[in-house]
């Protein structure tokens, strides 16, 4: 008896749902494209295409030693203003007011140059913004880079996140939501995979009178397209 129930509610549920045809390009997850912030000469690049890399490697580095010089001077001169802001703290009750903000003015002045000087340092680093795969390379040692024309050295994306970005005809926008199913194949193939409308763009492209939404997947090969359906309910 259960068992005719489930029969019967599948069919009514299937004689309400729609089917939208909508065809698919395969997208990254996340994807980015790195440049230098800083000018120099590159020194190091410790990456190549299709190299895995974790969120925050070293991809590349400029020559650098002068800043770490700088930045070596800017440590040793916070360090003794520090101390004697923290000496002039215990006896403030005893000196003037203008010679005590003077050691701390230095102190908060050396602080400030020794975060200017490591923000310098980090900027001759180039690290990957989130675990991901290298597409894209377009760097060697000895390139000279100017900060003041960022030029993209290295792409990466997603290891293995994917979105379909799905198109499908503005006459059903009102038909198709999020969490709807999307059943599709990739172009040339005859898998059937089946997925879940997780976004719906609010806007409809005026040069093909399309809506597009996404889907989540994993592991296809980015740039592979394909098509399907959107099987909707009647709401």
């Amino acid at each position: 008896m259960n068992k005719i129930i489930i029969a019967l509610t599948a069919l009514i549920i299937n004689l309400h749902a729609a089917e939208i045809y909508a065809t698919f390009n395969v997208l990254a997850q996340k994807n980015a494209a790195l440049a230098f912030n800083a000018s120099g000469i590159v020194n190091a690049v410790h990456t190549d295409i299709a190299n895995s890399v974790n969120k925050g490697d070293i991809l590349a580095s400029l020559e650098n030693s002068d800043v770490k010089a700088n930045l070596q001077s800017a440590q040793v001169a916070y360090k003794y203003a520090a101390r004697d802001y923290e000496r002039q703290q215990q006896v403030k009750h005893l000196i003037d007011a203008s010679a005590f903000d003077a050691y701390a003015l230095r102190y908060e002045s050396t602080k400030a140059h020794l975060a200017y000087m490591q923000a310098l340092l980090d900027k001759t680093y180039l690290k990957a913004p989130f675990d991901g795969v290298i597409t894209f390379k377009e760097i060697e040692i000895g390139d000279t880079v100017n900060g003041m024309m960022l030029k993209t050295v290295f792409k990466i994306q997603s290891t293995h996140e994917r979105k379909l970005l799905v198109e499908f005809d503005q006459k059903y926008y009102q038909d198709v939501h999020v969490g709807d199913t999307f059943e599709y194949k990739l172009d040339g193939q005859q898998k059937v995979y089946r997925g879940t409308i997780s976004k719906i763009y609010p806007l409809a492209n005026a040069n093909n009178r399309k809506i597009q939404a996404e889907v989540q997947a994993k592991d296809l090969l980015v740039g592979l397209f394909g098509d399907g359906i959107i099987i909707t309910q009647d709401r």
